[in-house]
C-alpha cells in the first residue's frame, strides 16, 4: 500500500481529532492541510507516517503547537457559536484536550499518547485527569437515547444515569425519536444512526433540530458514513464497539459547547 493511500485511511479520524481539539471545522482542516504539506516536503516524514499512526498524530501535534497556520474562511473571528466555543476551549489548557481526546476518543494507548506529546506515561495520565475535572462542571441534563440495540441501549441509560443525568426515554426508530422529543425536550441527544425500521438516525436528528439546537452525539458502527467530507461533520461522533470512557468525555465536551452544531 502507498505512503499516500495509508494516510487517506487515518485522514477521516485525524479530522475527527482536530475538530474536536480546535472546536473547529474550518480550523481543524486548515491544521490537518498543514500537516499534510509538511509531510509532502519532508521525505523521513512521509515514511514515518507510513509506518505509524502516532507518527501522524505526533507530526500534527507539532504543527498544531506552532499556532501559525492561516485558516481561511475565519476571518472576522467566526459566528456567535464558533466564537463560544473558542472562548470555551481557551479555558481548558490545551495538552489537557490532547491527552483526553489522544486516550478517549482516539483511542490511544497511554504508551502512544506519551510518544504523541513528547510525554512520559505519567504525565499524561496526569493530563487526562486534570482534563476531566476541568470539562466535567456541566450541569445535569435530560437525554434522549436513539439506539436500536437494547443491550446497547441499556448501556448508555447506565453509563448516563451514572454521570448524574436523566434519560427522557429511548427510541428505536426515527418516528419513536421524534414523538419523545417533542413530548418531553432533551438537553442532550444520543443517536445511532442505523435504526430498528431500516430509518436513520441522522433523518431523526435533524428533525429534532426543527425544535430548536441542542448537543448530539452520534455512535455508530458506521462512521464513514457521517465523515465524508462532502458536508458539514459532528462535532461528536463515537465509532462502535465503544469504551465507556470515550462516551464519557464526548458527553462532557458535547455539554461543555452545549451545542450540536458543526463548527465551521
Amino acid at each position: 500500500m502507498s505512503v499516500s493511500d495509508q494516510i487517506a485511511i487515518q485522514l477521516p479520524y485525524l479530522r475527527r481529532y482536530a475538530r474536536a481539539l480546535t472546536g473547529s471545522q474550518h480550523s481543524g482542516d486548515a491544521y490537518v492541510r498543514a500537516t499534510l504539506e509538511a509531510a509532502l516536503a519532508d521525505r523521513s516524514l512521509r515514511e514515518a507516517i507510513a509506518r505509524s499512526r502516532a507518527a501522524l498524530y505526533g507530526a500534527f501535534t507539532r504543527i498544531w503547537a506552532t499556532g501559525h497556520v492561516d485558516e481561511p474562511g475565519l476571518a472576522g473571528g467566526g459566528g456567535g457559536h464558533e466564537q463560544a466555543a473558542q472562548e470555551r476551549l481557551a479555558t481548558i489548557a490545551p495538552t489537557h484536550r490532547q491527552a483526553l481526546l489522544l486516550t478517549t476518543v482516539e483511542e490511544f494507548s497511554r504508551e502512544e499518547t506519551a510518544q504523541i506529546l513528547d510525554l512520559s506515561v505519567d504525565e499524561v495520565d496526569a493530563l487526562v485527569s486534570q482534563a476531566i475535572v476541568e470539562i466535567e462542571g456541566e450541569s445535569a441534563t435530560r437525554v434522549l437515547i436513539i439506539e436500536d440495540e437494547p443491550l446497547i441501549s441499556m448501556q448508555l441509560e447506565g453509563l448516563v444515569t451514572d454521570l448524574g443525568h436523566t434519560v427522557v426515554g429511548t427510541a428505536a426508530t426515527h418516528a419513536q425519536a421524534v414523538e419523545i422529543y417533542a413530548r418531553d425536550p432533551a438537553g442532550l441527544v444520543l443517536a445511532d444512526i442505523q435504526l430498528a425500521d431500516g430509518s436513520s438516525g441522522i433523518d431523526a436528528v435533524e428533525d429534532l433540530l426543527k425544535f430548536g439546537d441542542v448537543p448530539v452525539i452520534f455512535i455508530t458502527a458506521y462512521p464513514e458514513r457521517l465523515l465524508t467530507g462532502e458536508r458539514p461533520e459532528p462535532t461528536y461522533l463515537v465509532t462502535k464497539p465503544f469504551q465507556e470512557a470515550t462516551v464519557r468525555a464526548q458527553i462532557s465536551q458535547a455539554l461543555f459547547f452545549n451545542s450540536s452544531k458543526p463548527l465551521g
